[in-house]
Parts: structure tokens; sequence; C-alpha cells
């Protein structure tokens, strides 16, 4: 009888711990980044712990874990639970200071901007605030890392800055309706939408793509903040300082269309893909729009950042 009872109990209690572990909720909160080793060259996904801390490698702690963002966030769900036991386990931490942190995400299918996005950027420009998203897009090869240099393009006299949000898409959907488009974001970074305002608004029949699109013109970074660590990602303070003077100051308070409503609408059109970047628009405070305007020059730093996403700082060499 007692050794009956004995494998009762066991039995149970394997039951009861499996199911426990089956329900267990992963702590999603994480700040994810890609890097590469500086003496080795070996490139990972890690997260961050905390804003400018020391990076997990979560290949070293699950080899089958993806080496590249994009598809890192399409594994869905499991990878999110793997990285979080990575970082639990308090093992295969690389200091800060032995990576080079490149662009959370580098290769997405589609990355999309939004224009007149701010009502206090309409402002500034005395124009009407639109009655639906602006919609354009970048190439990939203008996408580089949060502490990159960009070259000043030859092509440009009139090279301008502007800090948005970017949205990370986190899987597929189509014709998203509005109160479940929040299903479909995986994080949030700091983008810098840098412009050519020649080429943007004088040149090639006032089309967006060259003066947006030019090497180096979408630094990005320097982590993906999963939603779940912003509360609300439409009241963080954003900004852009040149050679430590503000020119940007603003909230994502002002923003027009709001994330749910940007992906509801871009779905509308095209199949959003996990990886899918959205960079959402800019607060007033941009050169071309001051007075005397006001461009970029070479040996310029640029610092733009968002509250609790972090900071992207970029020379113009």
């Amino acid at each position: 009888m007692l050794f009956s009872l004995s494998k009762t109990a066991t039995f149970l209690f394997k039951f009861v711990h499996k199911r426990s572990l089956s329900r267990r909720h992963y702590n999603s909160k994480m700040r994810f980044v890609q890097y590469v080793v500086k003496n080795v060259g070996t490139r990972g996904v890690g997260v961050e712990l905390g804003e400018n801390g020391n990076i997990v490698n979560l290949s070293k702690f699950d080899s089958s874990l993806p080496s590249c963002m994009r598809d890192f966030i399409a594994c869905g769900p499991s990878a999110l639970a793997r990285a979080q036991s990575a970082v639990e386990s308090g093992r295969h931490i690389i200091e800060r200071d032995e990576v080079r942190l490149l662009s959370p995400i580098d290769n997405p299918e589609k990355l999309i901007c939004i224009g007149m996005n701010y009502y206090d950027h309409c402002a500034e420009q005395n124009l009407p605030v639109p009655k639906e998203p602006v919609v354009f897009s970048k190439f990939n090869t203008s996408i580089i890392g949060p502490e990159d240099n960009i070259e000043y393009p030859k092509e440009t006299e009139e090279l301008d800055w502007e800090v948005e949000l970017a949205v990370i898409v986190g899987k597929e959907g189509k014709n998203i309706p509005k109160e479940s488009a929040m299903d479909y974001v995986f994080g949030y970074t700091v983008a810098h939408d840098v412009s050519a305002r020649d080429w943007q608004l004088k040149r090639n029949g006032n089309q967006f793509l060259i003066g947006k699109s030019m090497d180096g013109f979408c630094p990005l970074g320097p982590a993906i903040v999963t939603k779940e660590d912003l509360s609300d990602p439409h009241n963080l303070k954003i900004w852009t300082i040149v050679n430590g003077k503000t020119k940007q100051s603003s909230n994502t308070s002002e923003m027009v269309f709001k994330t749910e409503e940007i992906i509801s609408y871009l779905s509308r059109f095209f199949t959003l893909k996990p990886g899918d970047t959205i960079l959402t628009g800019t607060p007033p405070g941009v050169g071309v729009f001051r007075n005397p305007p006001e461009f970029l020059q070479t040996g310029d730093v640029v610092h733009v950042g968002i509250e609790r996403i972090g900071t992207i700082k970029t020379l113009i060499a």
C-alpha cells in the first residue's frame, strides 16, 4: 500500500510539474541586439542587459537559435522563451566593450516610411494634417548600425536629420483589423531617417526614393525593445541633438496615426512579414524647415534618441 501511494505521489508530482512548465508565461520584456565580437568577427543575436549593458550570447546558450534577427523574429514565441531562459541562466555574457553593435535588424523584407505623421511637424510646415498615412519606402542598403559613420554623399548639398520611432513587425498578416494590430508588433527601435532634401524636394520629380535611400541613410538601433517593455509607445520623449544643440524635441503622443492604425492601413495593400520595419514619422525641428534652413556638414555629430529605447550616435564623415 505504501509503495502504491509513493508511486501515485510521484506520478502526480511529475504531472503537475509538467503542466506548470507548459503554462509558464515567459517575460518578453527584453532588448534584442545584433553584434559582432571585435577580436573574433563572430556575428550574433543577443539580449542587452539594460540600456548600454552587457550582452547575453543566445547562440552559445542554444545553438539552434538563429544568428539573424529577422529569422529569430520569424521563430515566434518559442524563440522568445528560449531567449528568456538564456538570460535567466546568467551565463554566456559578453562584455559590452568586446562587441560592435550592428543594426538590430538589417535585412527586413520591407523598409516602410510614414510621412507627415506628427501634428507639430505639420504645423511647422503650415500644411494640413493628412487624412490617411503618407507612405513611401527606403532601400535596405541605407541601413547602418547605431555606431556607424555616414560618408557625406557627393550627390547632395542638403543633408538633413529626422529622428523616428520604428516599429518591427512580429508575424505575417494581411487585412489586419485595427483592434488586433498590436498582436503583429514585435517591438520598437530608434531610426534616423537621413534625407537629401535637394533630391527629395527639388529633383527627380519630387519622388522621395533617391533622397531617402542613399547609402547610410537609415541608422537603426541600438536595440529592439519588445512591445511588452513599453506600456505606451505613444507617450515617449523623442529628440535630435546636433553638435550638442537640441534640434528636435517632442513626444510620440504627437503622432497623427498611431501604431495600430499604421499596421492596419499598410496591411490592406501588402502582406506584412516578420521583421518588416516601419518608420513612423518625425517631429518638428528638421533642418530644411528652419529659418534660415540648416543642413549637416562633414564633421557634425548627430544624436537621435527615444525615451526607454536608446540613442544612435552618427558622425558625418
